[in-house]
């Protein structure tokens, strides 16, 4: 089982450092996790997909609650519960994902304007049946906001390791083209790259990184990653290149930096003693900071900068065509 394999492996690991399990298991989930939202958040930036990853993750309530529903439909037990709800809220953010691009494309209408129609919808249906899945099942709701690293399942861990190695191999398969569809999509029409395929293909893939990871680490902690990083990066990227791998690094380091700031934070009021910083919040706060920081570089290089005769800073997301790919500004050199 692979489950079983995993949990000899975290053992093994705990043994060798010489701490705790927990530890392990939720540093190695954030490790997983920030690669995988530092490689998708710059497509996510790139495509103007910040709040569309944000409906995605409100999505995963009524995933969960269809998800329920099913289970008591089919009179399952706790072994069906582990299985099927993953499997009904999966499916459901990818159909709806889907829609979300059909409905745009077929209407006319503003992408957020879409967006926030599913995203009603979304938080419509859930809110409907959360009493009804609180008295079946009493799941608590608000782990899929601000989830729990510190006591993750190996199962939830071992779905982020999935999702990690599906991550890779699509970009791997077709980076270059989702990148210069998101940079500019007209001119990736007449270098005859199916533009809509790809929308279709990062859309489910979107869909499937949110709904697989946010119930191990809550929607907080997975929108966050998905944009902020990405949005640090692209205020001190000349290129897409640069921005994709700066991407990956501030996410490491949000979540390195938080993450070691929560184990060693505490905070006294009044009768409340040493009271420890959620790992999730401290994370989240760590990426905005980590975004701050890098306006202030890009102020104070670009005041400096004419000085020594260095090239100032635009932001990337100011750049043209030209700046698409590879550090001499020609296009077709992603990584």
């Amino acid at each position: 089982m692979p489950d079983v394999w995993l949990s000899d492996l975290i053992l093994w690991l705990a043994q060798q450092v010489g701490t705790e399990l927990f530890v392990v298991k939720s540093i190695l989930t954030l490790i997983v996790m920030c690669l995988i939202c530092g490689t998708v958040g710059s497509l996510v930036v790139g495509n103007r997909m910040a709040f569309f990853s944000d409906a995605m993750a409100h999505c995963a309530f009524a995933g969960v609650a269809l998800g329920f529903i099913s289970v008591l439909l089919t009179h399952g037990d706790k072994g069906r519960v582990a299985w099927l709800v993953p499997l009904v809220m999966v499916t459901f953010g990818v159909v709806v994902g889907v829609l979300m691009i059909y409905v745009r494309d077929r209407t006319g209408l503003a992408h957020d304007t879409v967006i926030g129609v599913f995203f009603a919808l979304a938080l419509g249906f859930g809110a409907m049946f959360t009493k009804m899945v609180q008295k079946a099942s009493r799941v608590n709701l608000e782990t899929f906001l601000f989830g729990n690293l510190i006591f993750i399942p190996e199962a939830d861990l071992l779905y982020l390791c999935a999702v990690l190695v599906l991550v890779v191999c699509v970009f791997l398969w077709r980076y270059n083209q989702l990148m210069f569809a998101s940079f500019n999509a007209s001119l990736a029409r007449t270098r005859r790259i199916n533009v809509t395929l790809n929308n279709y293909l990062f859309i489910i893939l979107l869909a499937l990184v949110v709904n697989l990871s946010i119930q191990a680490v809550g929607a907080l902690l997975i929108n966050a990653l998905l944009i902020v990083p990405a949005a640090a990066a692209a205020n001190v990227s000349r290129n897409l290149r640069q921005m994709f791998w700066l991407t990956v690094a501030f996410c490491l380091a949000s979540g390195a930096i938080g993450y070691g700031l929560s184990r060693t934070m505490t905070l006294s009021v009044g009768p409340m003693k040493d009271v420890e910083f959620g790992p999730s919040g401290v994370i989240v706060v760590v990426s905005v900071l980590l975004f701050f920081g890098s306006m202030l570089v890009v102020a104070v290089w670009n005041r400096f900068a004419p000085i020594f005769g260095g090239k100032q800073f635009r932001g990337f997301h100011n750049h043209g065509p030209d700046d698409s790919c590879g550090p001499d500004g020609s296009s077709g050199q992603c990584p």
